[in-house]
């Protein structure tokens, strides 16, 4: 495979970008590997500055659950971009998009909109904290919330792609406030709230930790967590910027009947454009400026460009058969590695949920940072190497989870099923 355009491009990077890249798990360093420069997209494939094609299992890391540059979204987008590309005052999109989150997340009475995942994490801190007055956070390892300052601690995604959960540049003091602890530990949790029970404002998760791989609440866990914040006064922030909109309409705490005090969106609300959000019941969202004390403001917060594109895509998830589409699609991949690493007699863990998944390479029971670190990196380094080779992009770190789109066909499926199985055949 030919990749010598994105190999000069990436050289021409480095010298103008750190690390040639602006986000850190693009530069596929725990690969070993040089990333692939991308000139188009369309449904569930990739084109890079090369000419070669992938099959596409990062979906812009999520936003993209009807596939790349879906016609709809590109039409409505299209017609939008006529009217100007933002105006600094409040449009009737933003109205549409508030009142579309309302309607399918019943936690939600009120949302405000951000333009990244970070800034609606951080937003939702300073928010729990100025509306309880105390200020404790509590974290789970390998939950990622963004580059948040007080919440760069024991964090996943590109963090641990670095080898450096931490990141440099954290005073102690802004860490001193969050309390980092293992994900799935009920005894934790309540030691915590037995040490600091009084000046815990929030636990903040992923309820499903998606950024260390992919793994799920045990013995009623998220359950647990509502409890004992309601019980100490605290608020239950659930992170959706993942999951919320791509394994339904309600999230996670829809799949679970779980009220969260606030939720965190973003990715599939943009519709592949920079978005976020937070939101949740009246009475602490009014305590946003300008109703309350909270201030949070963006000046391209509400951007009619991103609010069009998410509406359009939250409207045809609505209106078509997309989930259980995305289903279907996802059973049909995860029954297919499964009986591809069956034969090879390789040790796993597959995890999946819908459209989203995440192959370890290690026969412990996934259910936090310490189990998922326990995967083989050295297995997964070749492994995705040779499914680049043949066209299927997995995510180029361990750590992190892969995305099914609606455009995904079952040849699709099919073709990376039998890449899987060479590529584990070659890694013996």
């Amino acid at each position: 495979m030919n990749t010598s355009l994105s190999q000069q491009l990436f050289t021409r990077g480095k010298a103008v970008i750190p690390g040639g890249v602006n986000s850190p798990v693009r530069a596929f360093k725990l690969v070993d590997g040089t990333p692939f420069f991308v000139r188009s997209a369309k449904g569930a494939h990739l084109r890079d500055e090369d000419g070669n094609d992938y099959i596409d299992y990062i979906g812009t890391w999520g936003p993209a659950i009807l596939g790349h540059a879906p016609d709809k979204i590109i039409a409505a987008v299209g017609d939008a971009i006529t009217r100007g590309l933002g105006y600094g005052t409040p449009t009737a999109v933003e109205v549409d998009m508030a009142e579309t989150i309302v309607r399918w997340i019943p936690s939600i009475d009120k949302v405000r909109m951000t333009s990244s995942g970070t800034e609606a994490t951080m937003s939702a801190i300073r928010l729990a904290r100025g509306y309880t007055g105390r200020k404790y956070i509590i974290k789970f390892e390998g939950c990622y919330h963004g580059h948040v300052d007080s919440l760069l601690v024991s964090a996943g995604s590109g963090a641990l792609t670095c080898g450096k959960p931490d990141s440099a540049g954290v005073p102690d003091a802004f860490a001193a406030l969050t309390i980092a602890l293992p994900y799935n530990d009920k005894e934790a949790v309540r030691q915590a709230f037995a040490a600091h029970g009084s000046d815990i404002a929030a636990i903040i998760l992923e309820p499903y930790p998606a950024n260390a791989g992919l793994y799920f609440p045990k013995d009623n866990f998220l359950e647990y967590l509502r409890d004992i914040t309601a019980r100490h006064g605290a608020l239950l922030i659930f992170d959706e910027v993942m999951t919320g909109f791509r394994l339904g309409k309600d999230g996670v705490q829809g799949i679970h009947g779980i009220t969260p005090d606030i939720t965190c969106l973003g990715k599939v609300i943009g519709g592949g454009l920079p978005v976020g959000a937070f939101g949740g019941r009246a009475d602490i969202m009014d305590c946003v400026s300008p109703l309350g004390p909270v201030y949070q403001a963006g000046t391209l917060s509400g951007n009619p460009i991103a609010m069009t594109a998410g509406l359009t895509q939250l409207r045809e998830l609505e209106n078509t058969d997309a989930y259980s589409r995305l289903e279907n699609l996802g059973a049909r991949l995860e029954e297919g590695i499964r009986k591809a690493l069956a034969d090879t007699g390789n040790p796993f863990t597959f995890h999946r949920t819908g459209s989203m998944f995440c192959l370890f390479f290690t026969a412990k029971e996934v259910n936090n940072l310490q189990d998922a670190m326990t995967a083989s990196l050295e297995q997964y380094r070749p492994f995705f190497r040779s499914l680049l080779e043949q066209g299927v992009y997995f995510a180029p770190s361990p750590y992190e989870t892969g995305f099914i789109s609606a455009a995904h066909t079952e040849s699709d499926i099919d073709h990376t099923v039998a890449a899987v199985a060479r590529a584990l055949k070659s890694i013996g």
